[in-house]
């Protein structure tokens, strides 16, 4: 059998081991792609370094990576959607199209859902065999490093589009890593007039600032409450909250400064259940959604159509680029949170 490297979580301990490993077979709607380009994401962050949620999920082995783009070069028997020589991103989530979920429209939350690089293997590896039905077939000559963050470009898009109208309105963005500086681009590319992001970490604030924030808080400096008050009072608060950090402190920051009728995205994972004041909700009349993923493939038509249109470059927003095999590196660069959005390129 053919062989390849690739980053594999082999222990139930912090880290990973670059080895060699067999290329997974192909089944006959399977397609195999060699890998271009993958990107670290948080939740690899909490594979390598074996937080509690990993732990709940993960059973090694399993190769590590969710995001990723590649070329196409062999395809099942029954493959009809893509063929040898497309380049291609992927879709991370894996539904099973056949429950009530997946027929009524939802794949993207589809009741058996397998994620890349968390309940199958992933794309941190000279090759990867995925479903055809998640490989999203890009254009020709399209960018390998912007087809492998498709994918939280996407998470970011979903948030935006579900916080209601944004054309000359307010919104407040929580939380400064990628998905959220993707976020702020999305917004005030959406034509919102006021886009705050808060967050912890200047290096990443003055990033999104760079793609659009026309405020940026750190909320380890400032409390951004009574800021975000005084810059909404003629409205009574933001129009929008899109919560991407996963802290408590933020998801109560957020229901405070949102204005009646206003609406509130939860899109950060919260690892322990949180203390709400309902009453935000309840008096407000708060229009509150989760979002999961992207929707398959509503969202990627999207996130397509603003990067091939030019009114998305994410281009900025990769700061740091390192060989697959270095990935040790690749982490502890994200781990610093002075980084944006970290490449790793096979060689």
């Amino acid at each position: 059998m053919a062989k390849m490297h690739a980053v594999v979580k082999t222990k139930p301990a912090p880290g990973a081991e670059w080895m060699e490993v067999d290329i997974p077979p192909l089944g006959p709607k399977d397609v195999l792609i060699k890998v271009k380009a993958a990107a670290i994401c948080g939740t690899d962050v909490h594979v390598y370094r074996w937080t509690p949620w990993a732990q709940a999920r993960i059973k090694p082995p399993i190769i590590c990576g969710h995001e990723f783009s590649g070329e196409v070069v062999e395809t099942g028997e029954d493959v009809t959607l893509v063929k040898v020589g497309d380049l291609v991103a992927g879709e991370t989530h894996i539904p099973d199209g056949t429950c009530y979920t997946c027929r009524t429209g939802d794949q993207h939350i589809c009741v058996t859902t397998k994620i890349l690089g968390v309940h199958t293997d992933g794309a941190f590896a000279e090759y990867i065999v995925v479903p055809e039905l998640i490989a999203w077939k890009l254009p020709e000559g399209f960018s390998p490093e912007i087809g492998a963050i498709m994918e939280p470009i996407g998470v970011a898009m979903h948030a935006v589009d579900v916080a209601g109208p944004m054309r000359g309105n307010r919104v407040v963005i929580f939380g400064d890593g990628p998905i959220g500086i993707f976020a702020t681009a999305l917004a005030r590319a959406s034509g919102a007039t006021m886009v705050i992001t808060v967050g912890h970490n200047d290096y990443r604030l003055d990033l999104a600032r760079k793609m659009g924030a026309t405020h940026t808080i750190n909320s380890r400096k400032e409390d951004p409450v009574p800021i975000i008050k005084d810059l909404t009072a003629d409205r009574g608060g933001i129009d929008s909250v899109i919560e991407l950090s996963g802290s408590h402190e933020a998801i109560k920051q957020g229901f405070e400064v949102l204005r009646k009728s206003g609406y509130y995205v939860q899109a950060g994972f919260v690892a322990t259940p949180v203390t709400l004041d309902m009453s935000h909700i309840i008096f407000k009349e708060a229009r509150v959604t989760g979002i999961s993923g992207r929707v398959m493939f509503d969202t990627w038509y999207q996130v397509q159509d603003v990067l091939d249109r030019g009114v998305l470059d994410p281009t900025p927003v990769i700061t740091h680029r390192f060989p697959l095999r270095e990935f040790d590196k690749g982490f502890e660069t994200v781990m610093s949170r002075q980084a944006g959005k970290v490449i790793l390129l096979p060689e």
